[in-house]
């Protein structure tokens, strides 16, 4: 059985640990993944939200050691069978699959402390899409979704004035604070429109080196 890009250019692979044989993760491939994770022998993703490939690991060091790939009987699904180095999920749970449907508890604790596996910007961005469906009485973030995009937009301008403010005062712990503030309210903006923060820093990565005039003459928009 072989797949069928042309008809299916990004399947769904369910990836298992070689030796519990507990579910992991369910994540996307494109043939470029696939090939990329047969090449390395690592798992290799196309993440939909970065729209780019991604190599499991690649910032936690958490990587998937490939024991074997199989292909199911429609050739539009993969299982990819590995030997997983520390935690497969994000928020440092050994699998993905840890939340209980009936009740919403956690089944198990996390193995890692995720702010050992990513950065604050993408802890804060996964921080803010669990929060988004939080009980906006309880949760500032949830309450700014509630009010709706005006109101984000609104707490950016006022963030970005006080810490203009903050700059013209010259006060290092006010600009500081300020300056976090304004991202913080920007990461919330950018989430309410499915954008991580990885696709800015994949901009700014394209922008590195370039000279800020030639940047801007080669701008679309």
């Amino acid at each position: 059985m072989s797949i069928d890009w042309a008809k299916n250019p990004l399947i769904p692979v369910v990836t298992q640990d070689s030796v519990t044989r507990e579910v992991l993760m369910l994540a996307y491939a494109d043939r470029q993944a696939y090939d990329l994770t047969l090449q390395t022998g690592y798992a290799h993703y196309f993440s939909r939200s970065r729209n780019r490939i991604w190599k499991k690991g690649e910032e936690s060091g958490n990587t998937q050691k490939i024991a074997d790939v199989l292909i199911d009987c429609d050739g539009d699904s993969l299982l990819y069978i590995v030997e997983q180095k520390g935690a497969a999920c994000h928020t440092g749970h050994k699998s993905c699959f840890f939340t209980d449907a009936k009740n919403g508890g956690e089944i198990g604790a996390a193995i890692v402390d995720p702010a050992d596996l990513y950065n604050i910007a993408d802890r804060l961005y996964h921080t803010i899409l669990k929060r988004k469906k939080a009980d906006p009485k309880s949760s500032y973030v949830a309450s700014l979704f509630a009010k709706g995009e005006n109101t984000i937009l609104k707490k950016i301008g006022e963030e970005a004035c006080e810490l203009t403010l903050a700059i013209k005062d010259g006060k290092e712990e006010a600009i500081i604070y300020e300056a976090a503030d304004l991202l913080f309210h920007s990461l919330i903006a950018i989430a309410s429109k499915g954008i991580a923060p990885d696709k800015i820093r994949a901009e700014l990565k394209r922008r590195d080196g370039i000279s800020g005039i030639t940047e801007k003459s080669l701008r679309k928009c």
